[in-house]
């Protein structure tokens, strides 16, 4: 039996008991603030979550692109937490997020003028900024002993809310275990950290569905893209005077990346194999589901359909569930039942539909108990590019290219 699951895909996983406290706050207001007229129990929600951040507690809240696990980035025992309930490596930095910009003083030691501009295009919003960290003010756990930190001020107001109203930045990577793909609803989060955390926020499905796009940014005007998200490549390059340099996050891959025309001694871009990196998201394998997925590319739709179904049709055989991922347009060069469960991408045109359903559709192949799973690549261009690096890596790398 084939199943084509395209719609709806919000309310896809049921919501299950916990003991983890968990809080509905999807009332909130849109301007993100407490008034006269905001709902009581949510209120008290985002109080009583603010309150377990301080007193050393791990929330996780929604923002527009994935729901975080938050904690008091001041904190040891606090980060150290979050990195047990992620089962997270140790030496992979955390984002700060923050509320308000006035709190960058009292975290970073310089702010580039290029790193202003893109706060004032882009923040609120899915961008992260590196930025030389201000000498103990922080956990050493949050940066993972590097001099820099990255922050960004999410686009959501229930995470805006909490931010506020801890008054303190919060340290917060995806609220998943390690390794899984990255959840968009609530009851993601429940599933893979109940009774590993002290709350969960329920503030609905987040937007983008992807992470946050991380830069480094040099005092010469050189943006280097560290991880790609939710601001593509193109957007950034609208900064007038800006150089944007697309390197994964390595220095040693950074260190060829970087023409010699723009390596001055304010880009600080060395071949430190040993070196940790800077952003979460480029060191290990990221976002993958429980059954095997691989990527298959060729030079046309009709290809690639072809080598799907075959490569389908063989493990059906061998009597495993199977999964398909694929781009509307292409669903006619497909035959009735090429897999057992069928989720549609939505358009390739486009794609923020893709970003949107990604994790989701993950998430849901390892509910239906898929074992076997293929999806179609797409351009690396704008959002394309973050798909792909989510893909690759929840693939573990497996590509196969066909003519």
């Amino acid at each position: 039996m084939t199943h084509r699951l395209d719609k709806g895909m919000d309310n896809a996983t049921e919501q299950v008991g916990m003991t983890t406290a968990y809080w509905n706050v999807q009332s909130l207001s849109e301007e993100g603030e407490f008034s006269d007229k905001q709902d009581i129990s949510t209120r008290r929600a985002m109080s009583e979550a603010a309150s377990l951040l301080l007193k050393g507690g791990i929330v996780a809240f929604p923002t527009e692109t994935v729901y975080g696990l938050g904690a008091d980035a001041r904190s040891t025992a606090a980060v150290e937490a979050v990195f047990a309930a992620k089962g997270r490596p140790s030496d992979n930095p955390l984002i700060v997020h923050i509320a308000e910009r006035s709190q960058l003083e009292s975290l970073v030691t310089e702010v580039p003028p290029i790193a202003l501009t893109l706060m004032d295009m882009y923040w609120p919003g899915p961008l992260t900024i590196v930025l030389p960290l201000r000498p103990n003010v922080l956990s050493n756990r949050v940066t993972a002993g590097l001099d820099t930190v990255g922050i960004r001020m999410p686009n959501h107001r229930v995470a805006l809310a909490l931010i506020q109203e801890a008054g303190c930045p919060v340290a917060a990577p995806s609220a998943n275990r390690s390794g899984r793909p990255s959840p968009t609803l609530a009851s993601h989060v429940q599933e893979d950290l109940d009774g590993r955390i002290d709350g969960v926020l329920d503030g609905g499905p987040a937007g983008v569905g992807l992470e946050s796009t991380v830069v480094r940014v040099f005092s010469n005007g050189v943006i280097q893209v560290l991880r790609p998200g939710g601001i593509t490549i193109e957007q950034l390059g609208k900064v007038k005077g800006a150089t944007v340099i697309s390197v994964g996050g390595a220095y040693e891959e950074a260190q060829s990346a970087i023409s010699p025309e723009i390596m001055t001694e304010s880009v600080q871009v060395k071949k430190v194999a040993s070196e940790a990196p800077r952003s979460p998201g480029v060191k290990y394998t990221h976002y993958a589901p429980q059954g095997e997925l691989s990527i298959v590319r060729g030079s046309s739709p009709q290809a690639v359909a072809s080598e799907i179904e075959l490569l389908l049709d063989k493990a059906r055989h061998d009597g495993t569930m199977t999964g398909l991922l694929a781009f509307e347009e292409h669903m006619p060069f497909y035959g009735l039942n090429p897999a057992n469960i069928v989720i549609s991408l939505g358009s390739i045109d486009t794609l923020a539909e893709a970003a949107h359903k990604l994790y989701t559709s993950l998430r849901l192949f390892d509910e239906m108990g898929v074992a076997y799973m293929l999806s179609e690549a797409c351009p690396e261009e704008g959002l394309g590019e973050a798909i792909m690096n989510r893909l690759v890596k929840a693939a573990g790398g497996r590509i196969i290219e066909i003519e």
